[in-house]
């Protein structure tokens, strides 16, 4: 196993996980069930073991067929659509 992978893959993920919608939910699940905290820190645990399972899968699966370069540029251009289309939703909602 290569740590430096795994640390920068968890430093990296760590980081993006911050603050997001997914975290932002899970507090608000904590916040309605106080006594079942381990439940709520248990499921979305598994569900983001998960979500990362899916996504490691189809990494090595894609990589057999994609080069990295070019999946990175394709990842790029996808974040680029996705901030362009929330800006325009932003300036739409007036």
């Amino acid at each position: 196993m290569d740590l430096k992978i795994m640390g920068t893959v968890f430093g990296v993920v760590f980081l993006a996980e911050l603050g997001d919608k997914t975290q932002l939910a899970t507090l608000l699940f904590a916040s309605k069930s106080p006594d079942n905290l381990i439940a709520v820190f248990i499921g979305a645990s598994a569900a983001l073991i998960f979500a990362s399972a899916v996504g490691v899968l189809a990494g090595g699966i894609i990589s057999q067929y994609v080069s990295p370069k070019q999946l990175s540029y394709v990842a790029g251009v996808g974040f680029l659509l996705i901030g362009a289309w929330t800006i325009w939703q932003g300036t739409n909602l007036s």
